[in-house]
Parts: structure tokens; sequence; C-alpha cells
């Protein structure tokens, strides 16, 4: 039996960063937000959508603070403004973001070392501002790194285009998350 692979929306790659990030347990946060374990292990693995106020104080228990913005859909192929490339990119990404909040160090270890590989061999430099970019999250806060691997706005769709995170996920699971998509 094939299982499918966890999709993880923007809601759920936050949380599960900011829980990381602050060095607390799904029971600790659930504590300190006032809510059961069992909720934030739906809200993470994003079975479960919280409302926007309780991801505020869920994110505050973490010791975080929720910052909104509106912006105009991006354009592009399909019904949410993707283009299948897109939505492609955006599908692995979103796997990655889970593997970097339930081991950072390993998955950071691994986005370091092929970003600087990437740079030796960026020999006329037409990459550099990305690699800087890349490299500046990688040091930052994961909330940064997560929020370049699961945005849709334009931004982070190019920032995907020259990802430090090869060989995360191996060719079978990137298959599999292939194959669970929906027809274009």
């Amino acid at each position: 039996m094939r299982t499918r692979p966890r999709r993880i929306d923007e809601a759920a790659a936050t949380l599960l960063a900011a829980r990381s990030e602050a060095g607390l347990s799904q029971r600790a946060l659930a504590a300190r937000a006032g809510t059961s374990g069992a909720t934030i292990a739906a809200y993470e693995r994003g079975t479960k959508e919280p409302r926007l106020s309780t991801l505020r104080r869920i994110l505050e228990a973490a010791g975080m603070r929720l910052e909104c913005r509106y912006e105009p859909f991006p354009t592009g192929g399909g019904s949410d403004g993707l283009t299948r490339e897109d939505s492609r990119s955006l599908a692995l990404h979103r796997e990655i973001a889970t593997r970097l909040a339930t081991d950072p160090d390993r998955v950071l270890r691994k986005a370091r070392r092929n970003l600087a590989v990437m740079r030796r061999a960026n020999d006329d430099g037409a990459a550099d501002a990305w690699f800087t970019e890349w490299q500046r999250r990688l040091n930052g806060t994961l909330a940064s790194v997560v929020e370049a691997l699961v945005s849709h706005d334009q931004h982070a769709r190019d920032l995907r285009q020259v990802t430090p995170f090869a060989g995360v996920l191996s060719d079978a699971e990137r298959r599999a998350i292939y194959a669970a998509m929906p027809p274009t």
C-alpha cells in the first residue's frame, strides 16, 4: 500500500517552524497556548486549520509575533496562479519544510553544503544574489526559511528555482509527491 505524502500548508509550516525555533515539544506549546497536544499536532500536519486568532495565540505562546498582509493573487497558469512547474516545486518544498521543522540541523547542514557547492559552480556570478539571499535565510530564523519554501509569492517562486535543498528528499519521495498531485 502506497502512502500519500503529507502536504504542508503555510499555517502548518509556520507553526512547525515556530515551535522548533522555540525549542518546545507539541505538549509544551499546547500547555502555553491553552490547547491540547493533539490539536497542535493536527495543525502541524495540516489536517486541521487554525483560525487566525488561534494561530496568533499559539505563535505568541511560542514567543513569536504574527504579522499579516494582503496582496493580489499572482498571475499565471492554474486557478491558484501557479504554473505546473511552480506547483510541483511548491509541493516538493512543502515536504522539505516539514523535514526542516522535524530535523532542522540535518536539513540546514545539507542546504549549507549544497549552497557552498552551488556558489563554486556559479562561474559567471549570475545567481549570486539568489545565493546571498539563501545564505541570509539559512543563517537566520527557521521561519524565514519556511516562508521561502511555502510562499506563493513570485519572489519565493523565483528563489525556489535555485534551491539549496537538493538531496533532502529521495527520488522515490519526489516521485510520490508528483504522483499525488492532481492532474493539470
